[in-house]
């Protein structure tokens, strides 16, 4: 029943940060057998906090290996179309806009 509470049941709180709540899916659920083999020390909620933190430098991981890839990618190709624009291209090109 206290599920249905309107209000927490903890009135008073240890800390001034933001707290949040987590439904467990099923998703979440294996999450947290996984969380609870590798911290058996942690509380649930410090499982949850630490498979954020272990998935915030995942993404962040993740997303400078994008960035390199992109930054290979465009140096490999970089000058490689000069033959696909005749000389003079863009200054013909542009004799035709607005000053």
């Amino acid at each position: 029943m206290g599920h249905l509470s309107a209000w927490w049941y903890t009135l008073i709180v240890t800390t001034t940060r933001p707290r949040h709540q987590v439904t467990e899916t099923p998703g979440l659920a294996h999450a947290l057998e996984v969380a609870a083999r590798r911290w058996p020390e942690k509380s649930t909620s410090g499982q949850i906090a630490a498979l954020a933190e272990l998935g915030a430098e995942s993404v962040e991981r993740e997303n400078a290996d994008r960035k390199a890839a992109r930054r290979r990618l465009v140096e490999a190709n970089a000058g490689g179309f000069e033959d696909a624009y005749p000389p003079g291209y863009l200054e013909e090109l542009r004799q035709d806009w607005p000053d």
